[in-house]
């Protein structure tokens, strides 16, 4: 029997986990000061100084009080519709799906702004992301200049103010050339209306479009309120955006390409993956699900198909090879060995000044075993990469094409990449928070009722 009012408890939950990381952030990590918000015009004249006084508390700022306590109140009024009989079961939902949207405004896009604010007012290299946020702005100015983010370091900008050890990146700039190229006319515009950019300006405005989009995947009901609730209020992601992470600008394009590949657009579908592939090789593992999918829905199954296989292979990959061939080719072509080596050798270990050995995977016992010397030096975690991911690359290749759908090729891409990273240099927190927007999207989009058993995604 079905958990009655299932959508309540999970949205309990992520508030819940929203506010408290927020204010263990505000705490620990980013302290938004009383003296700081009266510096931010409008916001910080908004409270006397004797409200700001009463409203003092050791755990947050007086303006997330005010936003903590709305957030609890839209709650109390969600729950006041799951439990009212005065209205129709399509005004309930309408009504829920509202109250979840606010909520996330209420904890995330607010905070986010905030953040931004704050930033504005204390300088570049606060209140903000180093590599999401600070980097890409600096890549983007640097594009918009006529010089070669892969090729220039990061030592004369705000980046250098922003850490505290193990500061690699100063010389490397992981990301895709997608990020700053989607990013520039948004900067020029800023720039020319407001004289200053922050970058998540660019990701907030993907992430609410891609909550409406993610929102139309789903007939009106439970699983379309908890898909948004997961996305919108996801307790890691939700942190990301705030302080200017860009896995949300990966997601956004996944979406899109989820929504047009539900609706049988086949050539724009891939258009928005290779946008996704353009921006984080996080996308690239979608590549083979994405096509298989294809395949199984044209029906292609014997080898007298094979021909027509091949030529349909090639229209439907044509799209996403144009993509990455304009954005990524030229500065391969510009300077390939500074591009591979900022994207490629400083992830894997093998650059001059890499990545850290760290986060929540299998990286941590190498460390613990003291199989190398630094967190700096090189381990050969291909060894393990290909050991588990090939095999397991080919059984959930095998397990889609015997049950194909949407569902199992997000789900199987999400498998993939998660064991991936468990079992990579670094498995970043980040990446976590991603990988359960993806799960969710797996599970969630799918359009059968929630007290029928989900689908398992073979």
């Amino acid at each position: 029997m079905r958990i009655k009012s299932f959508d309540v408890l999970l949205l309990f939950a992520l508030v819940l986990a929203r506010v408290r990381i927020d204010t263990l952030a505000d705490r620990l990590v980013a302290q938004r000061r009383v003296e700081l918000i009266t510096r931010i015009p409008v916001l910080g004249s908004l409270l006397s100084e004797r409200s700001l006084d009463l409203l003092y508390h050791w755990m947050t700022d007086p303006i997330s009080l005010l936003l903590i306590s709305t957030t609890f109140g839209l709650l109390i009024l969600y729950v006041f519709f799951d439990v009212w009989h005065g209205i129709s079961e399509l005004g309930r939902q309408r009504a829920k799906l509202v109250l979840v949207f606010c909520l996330i405004f209420t904890t995330v896009v607010s905070l986010s702004v905030f953040s931004l604010l704050l930033r504005h007012v204390t300088g570049p290299a606060s209140f903000s992301h180093d590599g999401g946020v600070i980097q890409t702005e600096e890549a983007t100015k640097y594009i918009l200049a006529g010089k070669n983010p892969y090729v220039e370091d990061y030592v004369d900008t705000p980046m250098a103010e922003w850490g505290l050890d193990y500061r690699t990146a100063l010389y490397h700039y992981p990301y895709l050339p997608w990020t700053f190229l989607f990013s520039a006319p948004f900067h020029l515009s800023s720039e020319a209306l407001l004289g200053w950019y922050d970058q998540r300006f660019v990701y907030l405005a993907l992430f609410v479009v891609m909550l409406i989009v993610a929102a139309r995947l789903v007939p009106e009901g439970d699983r379309r309120l908890c898909l948004v609730m997961v996305l919108g209020l996801n307790p890691i992601m939700g942190s990301d955006i705030i302080f200017g992470q860009n896995d949300v600008f990966v997601l956004a394009w996944i979406v899109f390409c989820v929504y047009l590949l539900k609706r049988g657009r086949y050539l724009w579908s891939a258009v928005m993956l290779g946008l996704a592939c353009a921006s984080k090789p996080t996308a690239w593992f979608l590549v083979p699900f994405f096509f298989l999918y294809l395949v199984r829905q044209q029906g292609f199954s014997s080898r007298s198909d094979i021909k027509s296989l091949g030529s349909f292979l090639l229209r439907q990959m044509v799209p996403l090879i144009l993509v990455l061939a304009v954005l990524v080719l030229p500065f391969a072509a510009w300077d390939f060995e500074n591009m591979f080596d900022d994207v490629w050798r400083w992830s894997a270990g093998t650059a001059d000044g890499s990545y850290q050995i760290t986060g929540w995977g299998l990286a941590n016992f190498v460390l613990a075993l003291g199989l190398v010397e630094s967190r700096l030096d090189y381990f050969p975690f291909w060894i393990p990469e290909l050991l588990i991911c090939v095999p397991l690359l080919l059984y959930l290749l095998w397990r889609q094409w015997r049950h194909n759908s949407v569902a199992s090729m997000l789900y199987h891409y999400a498998f993939l990449t998660l064991a991936f990273s468990y079992v990579s240099r670094f498995l970043n927190e980040n990446y976590l928070g991603y990988l359960l927007a993806i799960f969710a999207l797996a599970i969630l989009s799918d359009s059968a009722p929630l007290d029928e058993p989900l689908p398992s995604a073979a």
